[in-house]
């Protein structure tokens, strides 16, 4: 297809990764404690299946934050962008519905309450990390801000997209 810019990111910041990892390891623990060596935690200690529910239901979060990822596509005619595991396909967004598109600084925790597929109504936002992004804003007033790691090539994309020369 020619796409004038392709990006791919993932979360990988060190306190998310620590953050979402430490309660899969704790129950791993308990559950090789619990069920190998007969060791249980505390004066009323979980069940073998509400262990093992527990841990199932960590580890699904620890896979489903490790193969997050946003796949951000600009091309001639359309923007495209994906949000895996949570979009299995494209959502695609023409020329014709975008009334203005532009690289800029945001406050990602101020403005969408963090990091991932945030906001409400005619004001979404997709990112993953950092503060720059591509902010799509619709004919119909809709504005869309999809996240960037690298502002300067996005904003040429943009601007070639738009069909401006770039300054």
């Amino acid at each position: 297809m020619g796409a004038l810019y392709s990006e791919k990111q993932r979360f990988r910041q060190w306190w998310l990764v620590l953050l979402i990892s430490l309660p899969t390891l704790f129950f791993c623990v308990m559950a090789v404690g619990q069920f190998f060596f007969g060791i249980v935690l505390g004066d009323n200690p979980m069940s073998n299946n509400e262990l093992i529910i527990a841990f199932s239901v960590n580890l699904i979060l620890l896979v489903l934050f490790f193969s997050a990822r946003l796949e951000t596509h600009i091309e001639k005619d359309c923007i495209r962008l994906r949000f895996f595991p949570f979009h299995f396909s494209f959502r695609s967004y023409s020329r014709d519905d975008i009334a203005n598109a532009y690289v800029r600084e945001y406050k990602p925790i101020a403005e969408y309450g963090g990091w991932g597929i945030r906001g409400f109504g005619k004001n979404r936002a997709f990112n993953v990390s950092g503060n720059q992004g591509l902010q799509l804003e619709f004919t119909d007033g809709r504005k869309i801000l999809i996240g960037t790691l690298n502002p300067s090539e996005m904003n040429v994309a943009a601007l070639k997209f738009l069909g401006k020369k770039s300054a």
